[in-house]
């Protein structure tokens, strides 16, 4: 006799949170082009530690600052990836270039945790016109 749905739901492991934002943070950066260099300063963890997150040996501890950062920088992703309808050229298009109501470069804006407040602050507003 084989296993139901329900027999297999029940011995499931729960996913890890530290390692579904790790990878959701990475995946983030990837489709917008963000290098390790300014993800790592976004989340506030060093390269060496940016490049374990990437080979797994690594993931974000939920409570701490950097998991904290990289909700919220995955949190931009989802708004910015919405506005754009899932176009990846266009994302990062917009995170590139220079943008008068941030008063500059969004890339450039979110290396600081008022700055990335403000962009996503100006997505979720984006997001919200009817």
């Amino acid at each position: 006799m084989t296993a139901g749905p329900s027999d297999r739901a029940r011995h499931s492991v729960a996913p890890d949170p530290g390692r579904v934002v790790t990878k959701a943070a990475l995946r983030a950066a990837e489709e917008l082009g963000v290098t390790a260099r300014a993800l790592a300063a976004v989340i506030g963890v060093s390269e060496a530690t940016l490049s374990r997150m990437k080979n797994e040996s690594f993931a974000l501890a939920p409570g701490t600052k950097p998991f904290e950062l990289a909700v919220l920088f995955v949190r931009l992703f989802r708004s910015l990836d919405a506005i754009v309808g899932g176009d990846p050229q266009v994302a990062r298009a917009w995170l590139s270039n220079a943008n008068e109501a941030l008063d500059g470069r969004p890339v450039d804006k979110i290396l600081t945790i008022s700055g990335l407040m403000d962009v996503i602050a100006y997505l979720d507003a984006r997001r919200a016109r009817v």
